[in-house]
């Protein structure tokens, strides 16, 4: 159902300048460790995307999604995202990090599932599990603010104080 009228939301950048600036280096942070552990490149933009499609982030579905095709993943790829258990082009690997990937943001659900943690760590050393987790809280965290606050191209109409 609409809303009936569009109420305002505050520019959190401007307002919190500080803790924009820490998840900025919390990001940085989480794609550093990601990048030391050897994670793919194009795997964290498999999982940023899935995770804006599950909170249903358009901001971020649309600049990740822009991401992973200028690393050069194909259409059927990055479509194949959002039903990962069949597809035929995800490897078992990818598999097992978009698993993790909806346990972690899913987790209001209930704890992540013994079997999916297993079969990601069956598959990445402690230091790439680390990382993941990492990446998929920090993608959380930021598609939630983003819809929160209704940031241009989150899937909510702009407001003035958009940023």
């Amino acid at each position: 159902m609409p809303e009936a009228s569009i109420v305002t939301r505050l520019a959190i950048k401007e307002v919190t300048p500080d803790v924009s600036t820490a998840m900025i280096a919390l990001n940085d942070a989480a794609q550093s460790a990601a990048e030391a552990a050897d994670i793919e490149p194009e795997l964290l933009q498999l999982i940023r995307i899935r995770t804006s499609q599950i909170n249903g982030c358009s901001l971020s579905l649309v600049q990740h999604t822009a991401a992973a095709r200028a690393m050069g993943q194909s259409e059927q790829r990055i479509r194949d995202v959002r039903a990962w258990r069949n597809s035929k082009v995800l490897d078992r690997k990818e598999r097992a990090a978009l698993a993790l990937t909806e346990a972690i943001t899913l987790v209001f659900a209930g704890q992540v599932p013994n079997s999916v943690y297993a079969e990601a760590a069956c598959l990445f050393d402690e230091t790439q599990l680390a990382a993941l987790i990492w990446i998929v809280t920090v993608i959380n965290t930021h598609n939630r603010i983003a819809i929160t606050t209704r940031l241009e191209g989150s899937g909510a109409p702009p407001t003035a104080a958009a940023g």
